[in-house]
């Protein structure tokens, strides 16, 4: 009975990692309200394996379809996208918009939830597509790019319960602050899979520089953040993962 629950409790938190970060019909999300997202953050970096393998597979057919890599590169970050909905790409926008053109704590938010895209949030996103398309472009084959790809979604989504549970919600409200505060459970195995995944993918030098790389971004992001609205929300928490797939993108590309 007891193990019977625990797999239940497995295939519950899989489909709500999946159903939050992708649009794969896996059945409807459940209530943020009840700290069901918030045990279930350590899957994240299962659905980010998911969105990785989509765009190396479209990656794979436009190189057999014998499109030029660069045009390749393009349509496997944009499968991305689509599979996500983007959902992160509008975090980074609207936590770009809101920190740079808001005064106070009260006008950033409400420029974050603000649903209009302002100069910075255009030059942000402008920013992160160019530096992961380039960073995807740079590869020589595709079986690299797959592995890149799959690294930088997988892992760079590890960390996301840590920097859950490390800075507080700003908000009394939002999807932040009604997923609650990750248990250390749900923290340390969505480390261990994403470090696991790196090791696989990357190998322990480049695995070493894509840990700190990553860890600098969460450790900054949250200052930022911190001094910024107080807190984190669901925007920040899409930007940091937006830094983080491009951090791990730009190791690959370099040390490859």
């Amino acid at each position: 009975m007891e193990r019977e629950e625990g797999l239940r409790s497995f295939v519950q938190d899989l489909r709500i990692a999946v159903t939050l970060c992708t649009r794969l019909p896996v059945g409807s999300l459940v209530s943020v309200a009840d700290g069901e997202v918030a045990r279930a953050s350590w899957a994240f970096p299962v659905a980010g394996l998911l969105i990785g393998l989509l765009g190396a597979v479209t990656y794979w057919l436009a190189s057999r379809l014998h499109i030029p890599p660069q045009s390749a590169s393009v349509l496997a970050l944009a499968a991305t996208i689509s599979f996500t909905g983007a959902m992160h790409e509008d975090g980074l926008a609207d936590t770009a918009d809101g920190f740079g053109g808001g005064k106070t704590r009260e006008r950033k938010l409400e420029i974050m939830r603000d649903s209009r895209i302002g100069t910075f949030g255009a030059c942000a996103l402008g920013v992160s597509l160019l530096l992961r398309w380039s960073a995807i472009a740079s590869f020589d084959d595709w079986h690299s790019v797959a592995v890149a790809l799959v690294v930088a979604h997988g892992a760079g989504r590890a960390g996301l319960p840590a920097f859950m549970r490390l800075l507080p919600p700003a908000r009394a409200d939002g999807l932040s602050s009604g997923a609650g505060q990750p248990p250390i459970q749900s923290v340390v195995i969505a480390l261990g899979l994403g470090v696991i995944v790196l090791l696989i993918g990357f190998g322990t030098g480049a695995t070493l520089i894509g840990c700190l790389a990553v860890a600098a971004i969460g450790l900054l992001l949250a200052r930022l953040s911190r001094s910024q609205i107080g807190g984190q929300t669901g925007d920040v928490i899409g930007t940091f993962e937006q830094m983080a797939e491009a951090a791990l993108l730009l190791t690959g590309a370099a040390l490859l």
